[in-house]
């Protein structure tokens, strides 16, 4: 696999961060501490570069109803200025990627598909551009994953850290943004489009800019959060703070073998607000239907070790699951795994074990998330 460099990427060897191949691309894994990384986001703030994530632009007349047709959410009921967390499927069913839709005017949309998802998710897309019943959609689907960096400043203090970095006279574009809506404002001297989302649990904000003022608007944030006890996050923290979030991970807890009902998506999924077909329509219709025979659960560890992905979830002995990620919550105290179990055992308060290489460790079917943040 062709190893991909972030626009960041020298900046983060100045900081001794320890590399770690994710989706082809070569990431931070940690700077220093993951687990100081993590505390900082809690109670702070982290700077993550999550320029390996990918920006798919798709344009022109037809763009919201090649969205509906394109994603399994309905896309062009979406508000100017807002996001929706969505799902493409194949025609199977099957989770080709979870991803979040930006808009900016009936004509303009960003998709912002996952790391090592970017090629396969814009190539269907380009695919499906052709597909309409009624003939080609007048759409233009346009990859700009290689020309965008995206940084993320994730925790409590974000907000703050933000304003110092913006003429007065745009803090309230700032301030009175809302969860999943953004707007286009000038941050440390550079155009960026400002979004509040984020995979950590925590309140922040991710900022999109060309890769040519990537650098400089990591020094800026960094520099004005310093007051504020920003340190820069790797993905190991990135990790431990969405599972703790109960934030699905594709290739973890999504993939072409799972449905979004598994998943506990199918609210996502736009069976009945939107009309005419979408692609995975009857294969999702059917799904549905039938029913899920293992639904994705949050194990809460009753004693202090934790179960990793892949490790068997079992119940009296007999396997009736899987792990799909685990490990210590350092928020918590205690281990926490999100697992995809038989529907029978997945009712709340469930008493199950996780086979821990040969050594059985007791567990509980606990809700999702296993983190929220105070407001």
């Amino acid at each position: 696999m062709t190893e991909n460099y972030t626009a960041l990427y020298e900046e983060h060897k100045k900081l001794g961060a320890s590399f770690t191949d994710f989706g082809g691309w070569q990431m931070p894994l940690k700077y220093s501490s993951e687990l100081a990384e993590h505390h900082a986001v809690r109670n702070a703030a982290g700077l993550f570069d999550l320029s390996h994530m990918g920006e798919v632009w798709v344009t022109g007349p037809d763009a919201g109803a090649f969205l509906d047709y394109a994603l399994v959410g309905k896309l062009s009921a979406i508000a100017d200025g807002k996001a929706k967390y969505s799902l493409i499927c194949n025609a199977d069913g099957g989770i080709i990627d979870d991803l979040i839709t930006y808009r900016f005017g009936d004509e303009k949309y960003l998709v912002v598909p996952n790391a090592g998802n970017a090629p396969t998710v814009a190539a269907a897309m380009e695919e499906r551009a052709g597909s309409g019943k009624e003939g080609n959609f007048d759409v233009k689907v346009e990859d700009a994953s290689a020309a965008t960096s995206l940084v993320a400043v994730q925790g409590p203090k974000a907000e703050a850290i933000l304003l110092k970095l913006t003429d007065e006279a745009q803090h309230a574009l700032v301030t009175d943004l809302k969860y999943y809506a953004f707007n286009e404002l000038t941050i440390a001297g550079h155009n960026v489009i400002l979004a509040r989302t984020g995979y950590t649990g925590e309140d922040g904000f991710e900022l999109f800019v060309p890769n040519d003022a990537a650098a400089s608007l990591w020094a800026s944030i960094a520099a004005a959060g310093e007051e504020f006890g920003i340190i820069p996050c790797g993905l190991a923290a990135r990790d431990s703070l969405r599972l703790e979030a109960g934030m699905p991970l594709y290739g973890n807890e999504l993939s072409l073998e799972r449905s979004p009902f598994d998943a506990g998506l199918g609210p996502v999924v736009a069976l009945k607000s939107k009309e005419g077909d979408f692609v995975g329509r009857s294969a999702l219709e059917a799904a549905k239907e039938a029913g899920s025979k293992r639904k994705l659960v949050g194990l809460k560890g009753l004693g202090r070790r934790a179960g990793r992905g892949g490790y068997p979830v079992l119940k009296d002995g007999n396997v009736v699951g899987e792990v799909t990620s685990g490990q210590p919550s350092p928020t918590l105290g205690y281990p926490v795994a999100m697992a995809y179990v038989d529907v029978e055992q997945s009712e709340l308060g469930t008493a199950l074990d996780i086979d821990l290489r040969g050594k059985v460790e007791p567990f509980e079917v606990i809700a999702l998330p296993f983190y929220k943040r105070q407001k």
